[in-house]
């Protein structure tokens, strides 16, 4: 890997992270079309440069994180069934589902059609929760859960958790908001688990590829949170799902 992969995946990271179109889904595109061979350094890079994303939502979000003490609770409430699942499937995910292209297109493909029929058959109900910190518990574990199905590629982590969420009841915004402040713990574990597990494997110019990297996913990350609040207020979720399936089938035909 040179400088201009890094470059170019922390773009596609900073882009697709919050979007719910799969960010791991599209880095793995995005390296078969660099020609990048699914190294383990690759399949760590792909991981850790969602700390740049991370301390996005961070600055954008410090205030929610840092002092509304019922919101922390709830983060953490729904971090707890993600880190659990996480942990013991840390390595059936690594090495077997990271470098699937046929698991992510397929997961693409039929999480667009998932999004299109929700977004045809859902109505938010009038009672919908609107406040973070009076979400139920039992909401934000479930959230968790629903974010847990992340972890096969293809299966946005955002997508799961706003459409979780907007099932369970909460606003359209509110859930937004929530996958975001929910992404911080989450990849940061991610981020964590994989540095500790790999690190020592790792040579002074790939920590550098790691640093750059995830220094161009934070900037593109500002840009991408921002966009997606500001259409969400007015839009549903039938475009994503139209260009996810069309992002499954066009890697389908790749791949065979």
């Amino acid at each position: 890997m040179e400088w201009f992969h890094a470059v170019f995946l922390g773009i596609v990271e900073g882009v697709t992270e919050f979007l719910p179109i799969s960010s791991t889904g599209h880095l793995m595109i995005a390296g078969r079309l660099l020609g990048l061979q699914p190294t383990e350094f690759l399949k760590s890079f792909e991981i850790a440069i969602q700390s740049g994303a991370i301390l996005a939502v961070v600055l954008l979000y410090w205030r929610r994180l840092l002092v509304d003490l019922e919101v922390m609770k709830r983060v953490a409430s729904a971090f707890l069934p993600t880190a659990v699942i996480g942990f013991i499937l840390y390595r059936t995910v690594k090495t077997y589902l990271m470098s699937s292209e046929e698991v992510a297109a397929w997961a693409l493909l039929i999480g667009g059609v998932i999004m299109i029929v929700f977004d045809r058959l859902f109505r938010e109900r009038d009672d919908a929760v609107c406040e973070l910190s009076k979400m139920p518990y039992r909401t934000a574990v479930l959230i968790g859960a629903f974010q847990a199905l992340a972890m096969i590629p293809g299966v946005s982590r955002s997508a799961a958790t706003i459409l979780g969420g907007m099932a369970l009841g909460l606003r359209r915004k509110t859930v937004v908001e929530f996958s975001f402040l929910l992404a911080v713990p989450t990849m940061a574990a991610a981020t964590g688990l994989d540095i500790l597990k790999s690190s020592h494997t790792f040579n002074s110019k790939e920590w550098g590829l790691l640093a750059l990297g995830a220094a161009v996913s934070f900037a593109v990350a500002l840009i991408s949170i921002r966009w997606l609040l500001a259409y969400i207020r007015d839009h549903g979720f039938t475009a994503f799902g139209v260009y996810r399936i069309i992002a499954g089938l066009g890697l389908i035909l790749f791949v065979l």
